[in-house]
């Protein structure tokens, strides 16, 4: 297929592919037979939606797409055993990963075990450097030998001797991790990436398995006679979890998110108004805000701060304490950001070194921060459009994070790595994974993982194709137009927001905002303008080329928003990348 509008190579160093003739097709069909846009109709068809189908697509329903939880294995017992230690009273402690998933899954869990009456329990979240990811036999011993029930959220399906380690309680697992060949001892391990699953609700993050066990808790209570928690009022958590998890936003989950981010506009939980109001969110939240503004500042705590102070800024119900949690977790953001920045710029440089031509590209240094190994290791991703791995070394091993891109497995891979031995541990999901290997076979397991990878067919392709969904005039940027495209949504993994390209444009003003940011006013030269913002573009080439335009036209590529400023709403493009019109 021929590149979109000519351009074989932009100023960002990427070839444009457009919708293709069969999309095109299903456009112009479905906008017919709906009378929906044009452009929000080559949306839907690149998603796949079938003309009969578009309405209900617009307004996903927890009725329609919320799976059975019966259908997941261990589902009735693990909600059985949470309520016989909510009807007993006993002591019951929740084990939660450090990260957002993790934090919401726990939140979930102590909001709801306190509206049952079952007071507060236990919340215990790892230390990333001290103890690492998931269970370990201490902390396990030492919460059984106080607790009769301990439920471990986002982690515990390969933690065979930490869960073996708590004798005397009962255990329950509820993750979403890739499981292995065999289940850890416990009494019920919920996971849809169990190996014994069919996978068809593999999308699923920790958040949403915790969810469907309250669902099947109700289901039980109501058997019972008895009423249980409102659980819709807690999508606010499955959703702001399902999106900083990067979880695909498909099936049940785009209601989780949809009617989350309802949930959250009606600021009724306190953690989440203090979050936003330190990070200055002057409007309702969308996706692109859980997944960029709140996620990273709940996470910071596990990354270079406290662990828990994420999970216990979401279980907060009173507006005092999480204000002063949200704070914390602001400062230890702009911590994070530092600490980002100098380990990003060494792993970049040695990335680039040692080639992004291999189907892996990773990076190791001395006393990288392992909170934000994962960060960079995304960014790497990004740049190379190959399986990225960043580990901090320090004393005689590594510990890393990795990330995928689609199509390729990298949990799996990771995995394999920790049962040929060559890891001391490992594990993780098809887009994400954790490990820790020792420094001295760190080049022999990065030289066998590519090897995994490869077969995959990591590798195999240059940088992406910059994907476009269409092309639109400035004077049709409309705010209605906006809304109508973010009827679609939401926008994230699994389903991403379209990009457009305007073509043809003439520069009215471009100037740098900020350290590093693009500002831009464009016109198609008909008297219709727009606004454009290209965040860290300006010390870049496609900054460069278009802050000394000379008068020369562009297309411009990037995703339409609705920017508000001053109580007034107006459309602005965020801009992706850019060419020459006319160059191909």
């Amino acid at each position: 297929m021929s590149a979109y509008l000519g351009v074989e190579r932009s100023l960002g160093g990427r070839r444009w592919s457009g919708p293709g003739i069969e999309i095109e097709r299903r456009a112009e069909a479905m906008a017919q037979a709906t009378g929906l846009a044009r452009v929000l109709c080559q949306v839907l068809a690149r998603l796949g939606v079938a003309a009969e189908a578009v309405e209900s697509y617009l307004a996903p329903t927890l009725r329609e797409l919320l799976p059975d939880p019966r259908a997941l294995r261990d589902m009735e017992a693990a909600a059985e055993r949470v309520l016989r230690a909510v009807a007993r009273r006993e002591r019951i402690a929740v084990f939660a990963d450090y990260d957002v998933d993790g934090g919401a899954s726990a939140a979930l869990l102590i909001d709801w075990l306190r509206q049952m009456g079952a007071g507060r329990p236990t919340l215990y979240i790892p230390d990333r450097i001290d103890e690492g990811y998931g269970p370990n036999a201490p902390a396990m011993r030492d919460l059984a030998a106080g607790h009769d029930l301990i439920i471990c959220v986002d982690c515990g399906t390969l933690s065979f001797d930490a869960l073996a380690a708590a004798t005397g309680a009962d255990v329950v697992v509820l993750d979403h991790h890739l499981g292995g060949e065999v289940l850890p001892p416990a009494l019920a391990v919920v996971n849809p990436n169990r190996q014994d699953e069919s996978g068809e609700l593999g999308h699923l993050c920790a958040a949403g398995v915790v969810f469907l066990m309250l669902v099947e808790a109700g289901r039980q209570l109501r058997a019972a006679g008895r009423a249980g928690p409102d659980l819709m009022a807690m999508l606010d958590l499955v959703a702001l979890a399902t999106v900083a998890d990067v979880a695909p936003l498909i099936g049940v989950n785009r209601a989780f998110v949809r009617q989350g981010l309802t949930v959250m506009a009606r600021r009724a939980r306190p953690g989440l108004v203090a979050l936003a109001d330190v990070a200055r969110l002057d409007r309702p939240p969308a996706a692109y805000h859980l997944g960029f503004v709140l996620g990273p500042r709940v996470n910071a705590g596990g990354r270079i701060g406290q662990a828990d102070l994420g999970a216990r800024l979401l279980a907060s119900d009173d507006a005092r304490e999480a204000r002063a949690l949200a704070e914390r977790l602001e400062a230890l953001n702009e911590e994070r950001r530092a600490i980002e920045a100098e380990v990003r710029a060494s792993a970049l440089a040695q990335a680039e070194a040692r080639g992004f031509d291999a189907p892996l590209v990773w990076a190791a240094g001395e006393g990288w921060h392992p909170g934000v190994v994962g960060i960079v290791a995304s960014r790497l991703k990004e740049v190379a459009n190959r399986p990225a791995v960043v580990i901090g070394l320090e004393g005689a091993e590594g510990k890393g994070s990795g990330r995928s891109v689609a199509g390729v497995d990298l949990g799996h891979a990771v995995q394999r790595l920790a049962r040929e031995g060559l890891l001391i541990k490992g594990g993780g999901h098809r887009m994400a994974a954790g490990l820790t290997v020792a420094r001295e076979r760190l080049e022999e397991a990065m030289a066998r993982l590519s090897e995994l990878l490869a077969r995959q067919g990591a590798g195999a392709g240059g940088p992406a194709d910059l994907r476009l969904d269409g092309v639109l005039m400035p004077g049709a940027a409309t705010v209605d137009l906006v809304e109508q495209i973010e009827a679609a949504g939401p926008f994230g993994a699994g389903a991403p927001a379209p990009r457009l390209v305007f073509p043809d444009c003439r520069i009215g003003f471009a100037r740098v905002l900020g350290a590093a940011h693009l500002k831009l006013r464009v016109d198609d030269g008909m008297g219709a303008s727009l606004d454009a913002i290209g965040f860290g573009m300006a010390e870049g080439p496609l900054g460069a080329a278009l802050l000394a335009h000379g008068g020369a036209r562009f297309h411009l590529a990037g995703r339409l928003e609705i920017n508000h400023w001053g109580g007034r709403q107006a459309v602005q493009l965020r801009l992706e990348d850019a060419a020459p019109a006319g160059a191909g």
